[in-house]
């Protein structure tokens, strides 16, 4: 098994480039699998594990890959497979949006049970009410979600909360229905939009994406198309954090500002200067800041994804800061792990209670779920001492090389194997 091995106190130089958006890419490449004509040329993938599981399972749906660098050609035309129960489909929250993909163009799939992150109760309530408005028989049996349906029609839709994921996989298995559907109160997130201009790229005809209301005019067939992945939104806010934290300036390449603008508002308000330049943004930070409160909420609102990296910054900014924490309701696992280093913080139900402390110390810790993974690092680089980071296949599947992008900026970080 790997660990990384920090030694932290270095401020941050230099420029960075990211990758393709994580949570925009694994749902674009179930969504390939709807082209039954052409081939689908995936540009900007990033090289992650989740990527990599997704790929793994649609191979095993009967899709021909052909894997380049942060590139894939998808060819689903020969398809022969609607069953998806493998261990990777297990392991992955991600693996649902076959069930939208297949039920779009086969009209049935038959999907184990999604894993993830043990980040709360993420039901599919929301998802199984989009399919059966649009006509499908819907039943969980055996840890598989079976859906069937003789054809779908166009419909009302209002999802009783904002879920991205509900979005998103009812968005997939209406482009092939039969007349408009309307998804009233939906996610709004970048990849949101991103999947939506992906299959549109392909022949469907979605509108309104981004907004609280899309239209999905439903066309008989999607076909081949090139494509190129957003820049990924929460590594570019993760590294953003950390040189705030660390100190130092660095240019923050391959992003679009605007996605970040509820992070720079909080990284400003604590005292970090930020410039936006076309294609990159710019973090000058000197490592000392003040707290501030936050509260997670959809987009355009502050992330959930860098609630977790956030909170190591604050354990060593000036002052009390508050995060109410309103989408995951178990996305504090990560604290535990922080007080062995010193960090001073409460935990209230979805709220943590964060005082600054001086200095961080190093410590052996666990990564518990992806973004906690990147807390902890962020934890080790402005620590005094010696940090080792275990159980980072956490963070593999989310941050492609993340000791050698820090390298590059002047950490004292490395991968190291050790046994149990």
């Amino acid at each position: 098994m790997d660990k990384l091995v920090i030694n932290g106190g270095n401020s941050l130089s230099g420029r960075i480039e990211i990758n393709g958006a994580k949570n925009a890419a694994v749902a674009i490449l179930p969504a390939a699998i709807m082209a039954s004509k052409g081939t689908c040329n995936i540009d900007n993938i990033p090289d992650i594990e989740d990527v990599h599981c997704i790929e793994r399972i649609i191979e095993g749906l009967g899709c021909k890959l052909v894997r380049g660098k942060n590139s894939v050609v998808i060819d689903s035309t020969a398809i022969n497979n609607v069953n998806a129960n493998t261990e990777d489909v297990r392991r992955m929250r991600a693996s649902y949006y076959l069930i939208g993909a297949l039920l779009g163009r086969f009209k049935r799939a038959t999907v184990e049970l999604p894993g993830g992150c043990p980040i709360g109760v993420r039901p599919i309530d929301q998802h199984i009410k989009g399919f059966e408005a649009l006509g499908a028989k819907v039943e969980i049996k055996h840890g598989c979600v079976t859906v069937e349906a003789d054809k779908l029609i166009g419909t009302n839709i209002f999802f009783d909360v904002v879920s991205v994921g509900a979005t998103i996989n009812v968005m997939l298995a209406a482009t092939l229905a039969e007349g408009v559907t309307t998804l009233e109160n939906v996610a709004k997130e970048p990849h949101v939009v991103d999947v939506a201009n992906f299959l549109n790229s392909m022949g469907a005809n979605i509108k309104g994406a981004g907004t609280d209301v899309i239209r999905v005019f439903g066309v008989e067939e999607l076909k081949g198309c090139s494509y190129s992945v957003i820049p990924d939104q929460i590594e570019a806010g993760t590294y953003m954090i950390a040189v705030a934290a660390c100190g130092g300036e660095v240019t923050i390449e391959n992003v679009i500002p605007k996605h970040l603008e509820s992070i720079s508002a909080k990284l400003i308000e604590m005292g970090a200067e930020i410039r936006e330049d076309g294609d990159s943004v710019t973090v000058k930070s000197s490592g000392k800041l003040k707290g501030v409160n936050i509260k997670t909420q959809p987009y355009p609102g502050f992330p959930t994804d860098v609630q977790q990296p956030m909170s190591t910054l604050l354990t060593a900014s000036e002052g009390r800061s508050i995060i109410n924490e309103s989408i995951w309701e178990s996305r504090f696992k990560h604290v535990d792990e922080l007080k062995k280093m010193g960090a001073n913080i409460k935990v209230e139900g979805r709220t943590a209670i964060i005082d600054g402390v001086n200095k961080l110390t190093g410590a052996v810790v666990k990564a518990t779920d992806l973004r906690a993974g990147a807390a902890m690092v962020i934890a080790g680089l402005i620590a005094d001492g010696i940090t080792e980071v275990l159980n980072i296949e956490h963070i593999d599947r989310g941050y492609p090389n993340i000791e050698d992008k820090f390298k590059a900026l002047g950490a004292d970080i490395k991968r190291a194997s050790y046994s149990e």
